[in-house]
């Protein structure tokens, strides 16, 4: 039976202000791309001006979860210069402005929601969707969450986080944090009919002045028709794969049919294999079974004498 996974929400907090900087709301296992979201939205300024909190961090805490370990997340964090910091192993009050945060989150906003879980089971009929509870979701934490006054601090998140005034250390741009957080890279080799990746080829005019040269391609899992491709962190061209051009298909997509494709051919397989045998006459052995040797004594070591005259 395959495992269900609930909603999951990867938040990123401002440690001073304990403002809310970004979230990812999404259903599924977590995932370094959900968590990528989720720092896209915190490090680059949103549309909404009642919510200013944006820019790079100093530093980066996050837990040991598989989504937080990767390589990928920490190429980001070298190619933005913060400092990524785990907490340690088997201590969760390391983590406790986050756990409060979730503590609160759950009493005066998510228990009051239809399907709400208590004791393990929906108090009552589940009725909201994914946006509908990312909607509620974002209400709260603009709404109220960061716009009352923090009990430890004194201040509501958001005067805390504008402070005196300051300038926060942006991206250069959008495509530029897009292209860090969001796309993953992959070292590939330039062959002559283009770059071959997950089993689709890519195509570009410029690729062929860099035939048999090493390169980095960066794609986005959430549709990887195209890809960048990088000489020597230059980049060179965006390359497409003609079968998909015009079309939007996730790196989930694809091995999701490439699953669906094995276990047809292996059924086929199978199916075959079960009709050439029922039409096969039985043979005998054509060569009887080997004997089994009959076992053999063993002998018994010589006995050592230490003088002459003992023996017999």
């Amino acid at each position: 039976m395959a495992k269900r996974f609930g909603p999951g929400l990867p938040c990123i907090m401002d440690d001073y202000s304990r403002a809310i900087a970004g979230y990812a709301l999404f259903l599924g296992a977590p995932t370094v791309l959900q968590t990528a979201l989720a720092l896209r939205q915190a490090m680059w300024s949103k549309q909404n001006a009642a919510w200013p909190v944006c820019g790079i961090p100093d530093a980066l805490y996050v837990d040991h979860g598989s989504d937080f370990t990767s390589t990928h997340l920490e190429q980001v964090a070298a190619d933005l210069r913060f400092q990524l910091v785990h907490s340690a192993v088997g201590r969760p009050q390391g983590r406790g402005k986050v756990e409060r945060l979730f503590g609160t989150m759950n009493t005066e906003c998510l228990a009051a929601l239809p399907g709400y879980l208590s004791q393990g089971q929906p108090a009552t009929p589940p009725r909201l969707s994914l946006p509908d509870l990312d909607a509620t979701i974002g209400d709260y934490f603009l709404g109220i969450y960061n716009n009352r006054p923090h009990r430890e601090t004194g201040l509501a998140p958001i005067k805390a986080w504008l402070g005196p005034g300051w300038l926060p250390r942006m991206p250069e741009s959008l495509e530029e944090l897009d292209l860090l957080l969001v796309m993953v890279a992959k070292p590939r080799m330039v062959r002559r009919d283009g770059v071959h990746f997950q089993g689709l080829r890519y195509i570009d005019p410029t690729l062929a002045a860099y035939v048999g040269e090493p390169v980095t391609i960066r794609y986005d899992p959430r549709d990887i028709a195209e890809i960048r491709v990088f000489h020597r962190n230059r980049f060179l061209c965006r390359a497409i794969n003609p079968e998909h051009a015009g079309r939007i298909v996730t790196l989930k997509d694809l091995q999701t049919a490439r699953v669906r494709h094995r276990r047809s051919l292996r059924t086929a397989i199978n199916e075959r294999m079960a009709r050439v045998a029922d039409f096969l006459p039985d043979q005998a052995p054509s060569h009887p079974p080997p004997k089994k040797a009959a076992a053999t004594q063993r002998r018994s070591a010589p006995k050592l004498y230490t003088y002459f005259e003992d023996k017999p």
